[in-house]
């Protein structure tokens, strides 16, 4: 489903999607970056997943449109080769909570802490 409006908000480091019926999801930059659909993130196959460590602070410097079915997030950790197409946008959404929990739960098995953000 495509957005009809994405706005970026630097400050609070969210990029928040506008549907119709007022359907929102905010999504912060952190949970964007580490759930990359970048081969970098993803791996070439299952199994070469690779978990992103201490991204709590990085931003988004530049939201870029790929022809009529994606964008191109560009951030400040120099990280810019994930293309989201509309229909992973709206399954990040939907499945905000899950995939988070599942990323913390990730995060814990490894013995990485996450640096506040507050």
């Amino acid at each position: 489903m495509r957005p009809q409006e994405i706005n970026l908000h630097s400050k609070s480091r969210m990029l928040e999607l506008v549907y119709e019926n007022d359907l929102r999801h905010e999504l912060s930059c952190e949970y964007l970056r580490v759930f990359s659909p970048s081969a970098e993130v993803r791996g070439h196959g299952p199994g070469q997943e690779v978990l992103q460590l201490n991204k709590e602070q990085v931003s988004i410097t530049d939201v870029q449109p790929v022809g009529h079915y994606a964008i191109k997030l560009v951030f400040d950790d120099g990280h810019d080769s994930g293309i989201y197409d509309w229909n992973l946008l709206y399954e990040l959404g939907i499945n905000q909570e899950r995939n988070w929990l599942d990323y913390l739960n990730r995060l814990e098995q490894v013995g990485h802490q996450r640096v506040s953000t507050a």
